[in-house]
């Protein structure tokens, strides 16, 4: 008996021991963590001046900045998410915010702001500084344009942004638990909550729901933690209110033809081309061609041709371009630049004035994609003037091709008058194919994109009078641009046989002579007519032709019935 008693107690205590190790691994299976996660870490904080930004309901990966107990936006951030009407000019080291009526500016590192009217304002700190060539902005200064809310929150760094107001899910926690960093007993605490805090329910699963604390923790916590789950409408911030950008528009179908002027003398040739013409309401002149840096044009002007144009009922749109023969201009350093963008408005303006002119017709093309900021701060700063005297803003534009997007027709549909779609040059000088100039399919397709971010009431779609005569031998590819009527004699000169395409809703020929094939995609009636019935289609403002002089009378006869429809 002696012997069996150890033997009994041995094994009890082996049992206890068992036991206590099973219970252990029990109460660690099923309790709670008590661990806190590293919160710099869960933010991805690296910076002591980082501000993590929680944009609605998401972290996003970009990061304000803290300094002087100011928050700041980087303008990359700004631009893409709060409003993209702030301008860096980083040559004269600028911030800009063009309004419907005015320019506010401030000299970067400082805290005061102009107006147009050089009305100084203090804003009691830094409103816009770098960091290395990163330019950050104030919070609160871009809050004074912009409709948003943002709250800051230390230990650590991070603040709530919202820029829009729906309906969201809300609960109360019905005892004081922890908001973890994933769903699961064993995951990181992020933060405590108590019972009567509210939180916003992003997402309901089995047992865990993923929430947002009121300072702006996004976690997991037990469903059973949670009570009165209901629907919220956020009161919206309307501290801003957003300014109209009123635009001048025609109770008629626009037609805009362009005259070719480049000499004083061109004006001459005013009555010469409207010969046969019909309906014209717009003429465009082409008298200014930018020719320097500083913002110079060269002008041939004419207050004669303005007032005979009056008394044929047509108002005058003058065109400006920017394509001349004589120098090269450094477009980027021309719009991106305050003082070249101020003196070309100020020149173009007076000059309108001076002339009687109706509307200017801008004709930039081929700017590199880092000038396209310039550029559309140009368009905004000139619709200023063009506003206040009545002055028709109209922008010529390629068809949308994405690669261009940067020429900001959604912008230039809020602060011009008319947006105007060259719906030319489908096959172009430097193409590599043969194919055709305008092919029914390319300008339907440049006014569906057009319109997509521009009225159509404000949306004119231009149609060429002029045809390519191609020639391709082997892998060299040429062409010549002839007028309608000068393609007309090189079909019957040469006997091509002339048959209507489809695919391009075009009379097309073809022949060969050696080795070379000869290829011609004629505009004419036939096509321009189709060309108009998808314009009528889509409901837009009118026609422009490139240019006059290249057409045949009858062509005008198509446009009519356009014009009166």
């Amino acid at each position: 008996m002696k012997k069996i008693i150890p033997v009994l107690i041995a094994i009890v205590l082996i049992i206890i021991i068992a036991a206590v190790g099973f219970g252990a691994k029990i109460i660690e299976k099923y309790s709670y963590s008590k661990e806190y996660a590293d919160l710099d870490e869960y933010f991805g904080i690296e910076g002591e001046d980082d501000v993590a930004i929680i944009l609605q309901d998401e972290q996003i990966e970009e990061y304000a900045k803290i300094w002087d107990n100011t928050c700041y936006f980087s303008l990359a951030v700004v631009h893409q998410y709060l409003n993209d009407r702030f301008y860096e000019d980083k040559i004269e080291s600028l911030l800009l915010y063009t309004l419907p009526d005015s320019v506010i500016r401030t000299e970067i590192g400082t805290s005061d702001y102009w107006t147009s009217n050089d009305e100084i304002n203090n804003a009691g700190y830094v409103i816009a500084r770098y960091e290395g060539d990163v330019l950050y902005i104030a919070a609160d200064f871009v809050k004074m344009y912009t409709n948003f809310s943002y709250e800051l929150f230390t230990e650590p760094y991070h603040m709530q942004v919202y820029t829009e107001w729906n309906e969201r899910q809300a609960a109360t926690i019905g005892k004081d638990t922890q908001v973890r960093y994933q769903g699961g007993i064993k995951s990181d605490i992020l933060t405590d909550v108590s019972e009567g805090d509210s939180v916003i329910v992003l997402d309901e699963m089995e047992t865990w729901s993923k929430v947002k604390t009121k300072d702006s923790y996004i976690g997991y916590v037990e469903n059973k933690k949670l009570t009165d789950v209901h629907s919220e409408e956020p009161i919206p911030v309307t501290d801003y209110e957003e300014p109209e950008y009123t635009s001048i528009s025609k109770n008629y179908k626009i037609n805009l033809a362009w005259h070719a002027v480049y000499s004083v003398g061109g004006n001459d040739t005013l009555t010469e081309v409207l010969a046969g013409t019909k309906n014209i309401n717009v003429i465009s002149p082409t008298w200014f061609v930018l020719t320097g840096d500083a913002g110079e044009f060269t002008s041939f002007a004419s207050k004669d041709y303005v007032s005979r144009a009056h008394d044929m009922g047509m108002e005058v749109w003058a065109l400006i371009s920017n394509i001349t023969d004589t120098e090269t201009l450094d477009m980027y350093e021309l719009l991106s630049k305050t003082t070249t963008r101020t003196n070309i408005i100020n020149n173009l303006i007076n000059t309108a004035i001076e002339y009687d002119l109706d509307g200017i017709n801008i004709d930039f093309e081929d700017i590199g994609v880092d000038t396209g900021e310039g550029f559309i701060e140009f368009i905004r700063e000139l619709s200023i003037p063009c506003r206040a005297n009545g002055i028709v803003l109209s922008v010529d534009n390629y068809v949308p091709m994405g690669y261009n997007d940067y020429y900001r027709r959604d912008e230039q549909g809020v602060v011009a008058d008319y947006v105007i779609i060259m719906g030319y040059d489908e096959h172009h000088g430097n193409s590599k194919e043969a194919g055709s100039v305008a092919s029914i399919d390319f300008v339907e397709d440049g006014i569906a994109k057009t319109i997509e971010e521009v009225p159509a009431g404000k949306v004119i779609n231009a149609v060429p009078f002029y045809t390519r005569i191609w020639e391709t031998n082997g892998d060299s590819v040429s062409s010549q641009v002839v007028g309608m009527d000068m393609a007309d004699e090189y079909v019957a000169n040469h006997s091509i046989d002339i048959r209507w395409d489809e695919e391009t809703c075009q009379n097309y020929g073809e022949y060969q002579s050696g080795n070379s094939l000869y290829q011609v995609w004629l505009e004419d009636d036939e096509s321009i007519r189709v060309k108009l019935n998808v314009m009528d289609n889509y409901k837009i403002a009118g026609v422009a032709e490139w240019r006059l002089g290249l057409e045949k009378p009858s062509v005008w006869t198509a446009i009519e019935e356009y014009i009166n429809r």
